[in-house]
């Protein structure tokens, strides 16, 4: 169902239109004009990087130290630093997984200094599995669209959510739980983003969900605080990794241990009482490397949420012997939460005043983590290496939330405590709090084992890398829940107890063909395995109600998922990729297996996924990536479990789906165009059009939802920044973020429900500021930063039950201390 479909493109125009205003300012003239000699005359070092075989390292950092200057190397290793006054000046060329280069120029009357520099070899690096490259994250050799946000976009940021860094990738849509980003909502090309189903997400290359394959849900979300860097795959690259390939894979970093002593603290504070310290100490000492960091965040009301989390993660690295590195990390996750499901109705939205009421103020969500991984290293010999991961974490999500009830006629329940919302005159308008709660205990258990042999080698005469690896991963979660008499008591009468076991085994192979020097082709294919179980020891069964059990059952799925993708690079500022793989999904296993032991024909989720793009640097000041990809699905489960807004049970096959689009990222580097020496100023934007639809009949009561749009799945979603920097330390960022209309249920209903759950959501557009200035005498960095800085009302979401607003206008100021 479209809405009024010429207006609504009229209003897209017009909100990029007022980007392009207050992102766009006009360049001088001159800027534009300067004739070929005065070209030549602004470009002052130019210079190529190799590796110490020789070899071109693309994409390494140029920095001018002391001043805002920079440059990247191209795929030839070649780098050019244009418009520096004269004097002597100190470069820095880094590239991860080599040691740090510094080399001293003198810029003189306008000659060019020629520089070509050789890395040596990292003594040690962490021996982690990243999604995008082992080494300098060369995006020019990846057969996919891929993102990587740095530390240092993060810190122009300063976000208050992790949801902030994710939106700066194209393709991403990312929906608001409770303002904060402690339970991410990442929907990735049109897919539904609830609980982050969908996309596989890492820390190190660790998956972090409750159980990875039987309950894939982002009840914990890595703290963007203490990262280093994310990566987000879509390509066909990512077959290598699972058990979810659908959306993506997104990969939180972490620091890992520097080669020299190393620290700071990072004080924030806000409205609502937001307080955020971090404290990192790092340091190299002979062959052992260790890096520490301790997290504590809390805030009395942000919105409507309170919250105390404490988060400890160590790493340690041991360089072994010239061959072997050891990695260890162990991480510490503790948050006592507010957290809520019962969300505002309609009612209540409409008349305003409550956006932020705690209408459940006695619900509490604590999820206490312990993780514990080993990654380690071995170098057969130059051309063959075996990597290895084995890790273990376990998971208590215990939430204790307060039972409440809804009807048409607006009667209150037998154990109603006297409190109401809404507006009991209007006809279901109102909610009824109980006396009463149900307390839903959890936990989970997850430990996997991956060994992985990467190798070069020369068949046919050619260069080929190659990737072999397997996995063995073991789930299991015991699930109860209490039901107490009274609100906010966490004791009462077990009515379900039950356990539920997964055994997956994956294998995998890709080989990369260099069959040119300017084409690559990278094919694979995955097999995954997966054997689960459900014993269920009690449960309410209808018409019988609480009994004792024994109800077990099980099921396996296979699984052959294939991939290939290729990498053309047309020159050395012009690359194309694409690639064709299988989506695969399997399950969730409380949905494959019912609440009476009955075995559901519920199918993995599977798709065709097809993707086709470029990246370019046309000029040394534009930079721009295009991507037309296709994802057809023969079968997409759509969640109805209560955390999607549904009815908190079971799943079916729903069928076919189609999500096709275009995603788009600029950056335009407005000072080196217009020849600035003191400042840089850049503007980027990354665009996504996506239309995901149901692409076969299906009925919902009278209602063919052929053609209907997929829920949570806005057709435009935009987010753009002008970030100005100066040598004096200074520098701002504007930030914009803009979110197309989306639909909450398959029918796509139009008029909101009275509960709030169904509805259109109208679209939005949001805009933040950051302020930074950087002493480096002091060691230091301060930052104000504005959310929402003009205030909009907006519904974040309609899930899990009912209608989440937007955090309003949001102030927060921070320090940090580099030692």
């Amino acid at each position: 169902m479209e809405i009024l479909p010429h207006l609504k493109n009229c209003y897209i125009l017009k909100v990029l239109s007022l980007v392009c205003c207050l992102f766009l300012p006009e360049v001088p003239a001159f800027s534009v004009s300067i004739d070929e000699n005065e070209k030549e005359r602004e470009l002052v070092i130019r210079g190529n990087i190799k590796s110490v075989e020789g070899e071109a390292v693309p994409y390494a950092t140029i920095s001018v130290v002391g001043t805002v200057k920079g440059a990247y190397t191209d795929m030839n290793g070649e780098f050019q630093i244009y418009n520096l006054e004269d004097g002597t000046y100190t470069l820095k060329i880094s590239a991860v997984g080599y040691k740090p280069i510094y080399r001293e120029v003198e810029v003189r009357d306008g000659q060019i200094q020629e520089l070509n520099l050789a890395f040596e070899n990292h003594g040690a690096e962490m021996p982690q599995i990243t999604v995008i490259a082992n080494r300098d994250r060369i995006f020019s050799r990846v057969p996919g669209s891929v993102s990587y946000i740095d530390k240092k976009d993060i810190q122009q940021l300063a976000p208050i959510s992790g949801n902030e860094a994710l939106r700066r990738s194209p393709g991403v849509h990312v929906v608001d739980e409770e303002g904060l980003g402690m339970r991410v909502n990442i929907g990735i090309r049109g897919l539904d983003p609830s609980r982050s189903r969908s996309v596989l997400v890492m820390e190190d290359g660790v998956p972090v969900a409750l159980a990875p394959y039987g309950e894939p849900e982002m009840y914990y979300t890595p703290a963007i605080d203490r990262m280093a860097g994310i990566e987000i795959l879509k390509g066909s690259g990512q077959i290598l990794y699972g058990p979810q390939t659908i959306g993506g894979v997104v990969n939180y970093i972490t620091p890992n241990p520097p080669q020299e002593e190393e620290g700071s603290v990072f004080l924030q504070g806000g409205q609502g009482g937001l307080f955020s310290g971090l404290v990192n100490y790092g340091n190299t000492i002979g062959n052992t490397g260790v890096q520490v960091n301790l997290m504590k965040k809390r805030a009395d009301n942000v919105g409507p949420t309170e919250f105390d989390i404490t988060d400890f993660n160590t790493k340690l690295l041991f360089n072994m012997s010239d061959r072997s590195e050891l990695g260890v990390k162990v991480g510490v996750y503790d948050e006592v939460s507010n957290s809520t499901y019962i969300g505002l109705n309609q009612v209540m939205y409409d008349h305003g005043g409550q956006d932020f009421t705690r209408l459940a103020p006695d619900d509490q969500l604590d999820v206490r983590r312990y993780s514990l991984s080993f990654s380690h290293r071995y170098k057969i010999n130059e051309n063959v290496k075996l990597r290895t991961i084995a890790y273990g974490y376990t998971t208590t999500r215990n939430w204790n939330r307060q039972d409440f009830a809804i009807n048409p006629t607006n009667t209150p329940p037998n154990n109603w405590t006297g409190v109401v919302w809404g507006d009991r005159e209007i006809p279901g308008g109102a909610i009824f709090m109980r006396d009463g709660t149900g307390n839903r205990m959890r936990q989970f258990e997850v430990a996997g084992f991956e060994p992985r042999l990467e190798a070069s080698h020369n068949l046919f005469n050619r260069k080929n890398d190659l990737i072999v690896g397997t996995r063995f991963l073991y789930e299991r979660a015991f699930e109860q829940r209490v039901n107490g008499t009274k609100a906010g008591v966490s004791s009462g009468d077990l009515v379900e107890d039950e356990v539920r076991t997964g055994h997956a085994l994956s294998a995998y192979v890709q080989n990369k063909f260099n069959l040119t020097e300017k084409f690559v082709l990278s094919a694979g294919v995955r097999m995954e395995n997966f054997n689960y179980e459900r014993d269920i020891n009690r449960r309410n069964f209808p018409e019988v109600g609480i009994r004792d059990t024994i109800l077990v059952a099980g099921n396996t799925i296979t699984e052959i998922i294939p991939g290939v993708g290729f990498n053309y690079s047309a020159n050395p500022k012009v690359n194309v990729f694409g690639g064709i793989h299988k989506g695969y999904a399997p399950p969730r296993t409380k949905d494959a297996i019912t609440a009476v032991g009955d075995v559901l024909d519920l199918d993995a989720e599977e798709s065709w996924n097809y993707e086709l793009g470029f990246r370019s640097d046309l000029k040394r000041w534009l930079f721009l990536e295009m991507t037309a990809f296709r994802m057809d699905f023969s079968n997409q489960i759509i969640p109805v479990a209560e955390a999607a807004g549904g009815i908190g049970f079971g799943v079916i096959n729903a069928g076919a789906t189609l999500h096709q689009g275009i995603e788009s990222a600029l950056v335009f580097d407005i000072g080196q165009l217009a020849g600035f020496s003191r400042l840089n100023l850049t503007y980027d934007i990354n665009a996504t059009y996506v239309q995901s639809t149901f692409s076969e009949d299906r009925f919902k009561g009278d209602v063919n939802i052929n053609g209907n749009r997929t829920p949570y799945a806005p057709e435009w979603f935009i987010n753009s920044a002008l970030t100005l920097e100066t040598n004096m330390g200074l520098g701002a960022r504007l930030t914009a973020n803009y979110v197309g209309d989306q639909f909450t249920d398959e029918v796509n209903s139009v008029v909101p429900s009275l509960d709030g759950r169904n509805g259109l959501m109208p679209s939005y557009f949001l805009m933040d500021a950051n302020v930074f200035y950087n002493v480096d005498k002091w060691n230091s960095r301060f930052n104000l930063s504005v959310k929402n800085m003009f205030n909009e009302r907006y519904i974040a979401s309609r899930r899990p039950q009912g209608i989440r607003v937007g955090l309003p206008r949001f102030i927060t100021m921070g320090y940090e201390f580099r030692f």
